[in-house]
């Protein structure tokens, strides 16, 4: 559905963050006339409608009663289209879109093709491996537009028709991270992108999707359902190596006859093309996600033999494994994006061997952690900090019982914090002087502490004796 065909019908907005802001501002911008409701939570109300210069009648109750008189609501990503009230709704008629399938409805061709559309998910390193493909293709020459859950709402990268016409060109192509909460909307916008790169799959997200099969299912819609052009696969991954998709041409990465790691070292089949042991990308998972891009960028029908060594002035995303210096012998390390246990286990691996004091713990979303575990009965960090303690719908308590089981065997030190500060407190105190790394990877979203991530991040950067506010700009981001 184009934003031009919500004139007439009854429209309501649900979520008031980033991406409600960028709805608001696309629809009202083309509709002006049409009247709008926000659904938003009672603290946001005031500032909503600020925000919105009055354009905007507020709701604080989303009941399925309340949505049910709306033809379509355009709602926030991370408002599950499974909540019961949701649900009762359409089964009732409303329609529910969001700012993803609107904007690739704007830009889909009479065929339903968005032919410049390069999408990328997976449950680790999706923003990392958009940034890192539309550093590579502007190192190309191409103008490339990187936007998407990686922190720029789709939306907001439509032209307002109010304004006068812009002189810059449009983008030779679109960089788009999406998360499981955006993936199918491609799906039900009718468009089919050019390509959709899938990094890998874990659990996560298991309350907003309801089940694991649930949300594979979802994260997978990206290729099953939209149907790009080209599908770019991890053939390392066991369900992604067993999908059928007959209606999109298949490459793979990490296969031995395509783009791979050998070491530290990128190939091409048996050519060797880039060592990667001086580049800016932390992690080997991250390496590794080079080759995903250079098979995109190939997919494409570019060199990427030839693009590959500008990966060397790429400038790592902050929150991700993101090193924000030493103070007193201890280096700070914020990883904060980290939102499952196989992240916090991927940012482990990379300090190995060194004095590492881990800060772990956050919203509950009933995430198996016995795995991780068991990896620390094998190789654990000198301490480990569990956060969350005494405070409801945290896990950190529950990782800490599970921990509890191995720490004498394996002889890290286990402690429990109620919140950050105290969680920092107790890693500097643990490391004893001797110098070492504070690692927060927390393997948990921040929900019900944080707004977001980014929050958490800077608060942690403050609490090391950083700028919060320098430490989390991402490079790149829009068109370029």
């Amino acid at each position: 559905m184009r934003i031009s065909q919500l004139e007439g019908r009854r429209v309501a907005l649900w979520g008031w963050g980033r991406e409600g802001h960028a709805a608001f501002r696309a629809i009202h911008a083309r509709l002006p006339r049409l009247p709008l409701t926000l659904f938003c939570r009672p603290d946001e109300a005031a500032a909503a409608q600020a925000d919105a210069g009055g354009a905007l009648a507020i709701e604080t109750e989303a009941s399925a009663a309340a949505l049910s008189r709306f033809e379509v609501v355009v709602k926030s990503p991370g408002i599950s289209p499974y909540r019961p009230e949701a649900r009762a709704a359409a089964a009732n008629g409303t329609q529910f879109l969001g700012g993803t399938s609107l904007w690739f409805s704007e830009h889909a061709d009479a065929d339903g093709f968005v032919a410049n559309a390069v999408c990328v998910t997976g449950t680790k390193g999706k923003s990392t491996t958009t940034a890192l493909l539309a550093h590579l293709l502007r190192a190309g020459g191409a103008r490339v537009g990187l936007a998407g859950n990686i922190g720029l709402p789709l939306l907001d990268t439509l032209d307002s028709p109010q304004s006068p016409l812009d002189p810059q060109p449009a983008p030779d192509w679109w960089a788009i991270e999406l998360s499981s909460y955006q993936t199918g909307e491609v799906a039900r916008s009718g468009a089919r992108p050019q390509l959709a790169l899938v990094l890998n799959l874990f659990p996560e997200h298991l309350d907003w999707h309801g089940s694991e099969a649930r949300y594979i299912a979802d994260k997978l819609s990206l290729v099953t359902d939209a149907a790009p052009r080209i599908a770019v696969l991890n053939a390392a991954d066991p369900r992604l190596a067993a999908l059928q998709l007959p209606r999109s041409r298949v490459h793979w990465f990490n296969r031995d006859d395509g783009w791979h790691l050998r070491g530290e070292v990128v190939h091409r089949g048996e050519q060797v093309v880039l060592d990667t042991s001086d580049l800016p990308l932390p992690g080997r998972h991250n390496r590794g996600n080079l080759c995903a891009v250079l098979a995109a960028i190939e997919a494409l029908g570019l060199d990427a033999v030839a693009l590959a060594p500008a990966a060397r002035s790429f400038r790592p995303l902050p929150n991700r494994l993101q090193t924000l210096g030493t103070r007193e012998g201890i280096t700070w390390v914020n990883d904060s994006i980290s939102t499952t246990p196989h992240a916090t286990l991927a940012a482990l691996e990379f300090f190995r061997g060194q004095r590492i004091a881990l800060l772990v713990g956050g919203h509950d979303r009933g995430l198996d952690w016995h795995g991780f575990a068991e990896a620390m009965a094998r190789q654990a960090p000198l301490e480990i900090v569990t956060m969350g303690a005494g405070i409801p719908g945290q896990n950190g308590p529950r990782i800490h019982d599970l921990l509890a089981t191995v720490a004498d065997a394996d002889g890290f030190g286990l402690h429990a914090a109620r919140d950050l500060p105290e969680a920092v407190a107790l890693a500097r105190h643990a490391l004893g002087g001797q110098g070492g790394v504070v690692l927060l990877s927390p393997g948990a979203p921040s929900f019900g502490a944080y707004k977001d991530y980014v929050a958490r991040g800077r608060h942690f950067a403050e609490l090391a004796g950083f700028d919060p506010h320098v430490i989390s700009a991402i490079p790149g981001l829009g068109i370029a």
